[in-house]
């Protein structure tokens, strides 16, 4: 009996001690709020004289979020010495700006969004999953210690949690040029179930278009979306300017 009672003990020690190990290692390590900024595509603009510096910018925001960037964009791009005017026709450049989604989800998920770059559909990445089979010969007595150890340790868990919002955002810039630009677009229109209208347009025009995605992460300890919605405006508006 006192056998019994001595590894019924341990049992449920070491549970709640590699449980209550994990959760403390993920408190420390992801106690600072960690924010990272990727873009999909590279774009180059070429340099212009100091008259062509006119930026026109034209922000939406499709979220259920209250997410508004436009005066965070236009004082960053102030403070690099361009003049942000209300008239596309007048202005050397255009930036749009379509913020898609902002949800927490685990880095893997975000990069996924990355990789399909602009104009791609919010799939996401596929959730990969495994079935693990377990074989016991294990006691009644130590299954049940087992179960209370990890349950105290589910406990310690759902109390420290790593949290990761992600931030999505399309971005085209316009960019107006001497050459006459050719733009051939495309489309196909879903008829029923199976059918497709595919519609091509051609459009030439002296504007120069570049299109990239912009994913920016918030990573931190029992993070709350309020916490980390400055920062990601903050990474993507720094993003966009430095474009420029």
């Amino acid at each position: 009996m006192r056998n019994y009672h001595r590894n019924l003990f341990v049992i449920i020690f070491f549970s709640v001690f590699i449980s209550g190990c994990s959760a403390l290692t993920t408190a420390i390590k992801k106690s600072d709020l960690d924010v990272k900024t990727e873009m999909s595509d590279t774009i180059w603009l070429d340099p212009v004289k100091p008259s062509d510096r006119t930026i026109f910018v034209q922000t939406k925001n499709t979220t259920s979020e209250d997410i508004n960037i436009n005066q965070a964009l236009k004082t960053r791009l102030l403070s690099k010495g361009y003049k942000v005017i209300d008239d596309p026709e007048i202005a050397h450049y255009w930036i749009q700006v379509n913020i898609l989604k902002i949800d927490k989800m685990d880095l893997r998920e975000s990069r996924g969004f990355l990789a399909q770059g602009y104009g791609s559909g919010l799939m996401g990445a596929a959730a990969l999953g495994g079935i693990a089979a377990y074989n016991t010969h294990s006691t009644g007595t130590a299954l049940g210690a087992g179960l209370v150890g990890s349950l105290v340790g589910m406990a310690a868990d759902a109390m420290v949690e790593d949290i990761n919002y992600a931030l999505i955002t399309d971005i085209q810039i316009v960019e107006k040029s001497n050459i006459q630009q050719k733009t051939i677009n495309s489309s196909n229109i879903k008829q029923g179930n199976s059918g497709y209208i595919t519609t091509k347009s051609e459009e030439v025009s002296n504007l120069k278009r570049f299109q990239t995605r912009i994913v920016s992460n918030a990573n931190q300890v029992n993070l709350e979306l309020q916490e980390a919605k400055p920062k990601l405006i903050e990474g993507l508006t720094a993003s966009i300017s430095g474009i420029f």
